[in-house]
């Protein structure tokens, strides 16, 4: 289990504040798929919130301390239902993502709001080497190119 000092845990606190549950602990428990799931979660945000289903506040404290002993993740904040994990992310998984696969780049594609009077909305999309981004901000995907019948007909 990773410890965190009163200011690390404060900083984390803060930017947990904002953040949505992304797993659902249910009746079943603490089950191997949700061990799974709430790593792969930890590996990718580095810092989650966790919802326990049910009324049991030890059944939840006992959780809480489980899936941080066994995940090798901080405890960083237990209010009512809702536990705040922290763990750094993995290198391996931003590697992973930086290289996507041959001929993927990464775009960032701005596009004004409908009124003009909101801010516009920013995506980034992976892109694959055979597709382009039009000036409206689709995405479409290159033709193949056509033959010409009068050069195989000289051959």
């Amino acid at each position: 289990m990773i410890k965190l000092t009163p200011a690390e845990r404060a900083a984390l606190r803060a930017e947990a504040h904002g953040l949505s549950p992304v797993v659902m602990i249910g009746e079943a428990g603490l089950t191997e798929s949700v061990k799974k799931e709430i790593s792969s979660s930890l590996d990718a945000h580095g810092l989650i919130k966790v919802r326990v289903l049910g009324d049991d506040r030890e059944a939840r404290i006992a959780i809480y301390e489980q899936v941080c002993e066994e995940l090798e993740a901080a405890p960083v904040q237990h209010i009512g239902k809702l536990l705040v994990l922290y763990r750094p992310k993995k290198e391996a998984v931003k590697e992973r993502t930086a290289k996507a696969g041959k001929g993927m780049r990464e775009v960032t594609i701005v596009k004004p709001s409908p009124s003009g009077t909101k801010k516009p909305s920013v995506t980034k999309i992976l892109l694959k080497g055979n597709e382009r981004v039009t000036q409206g901000g689709n995405i479409k995907r290159a033709k193949t190119r056509q033959a010409s019948s009068k050069k195989n007909a000289l051959k």
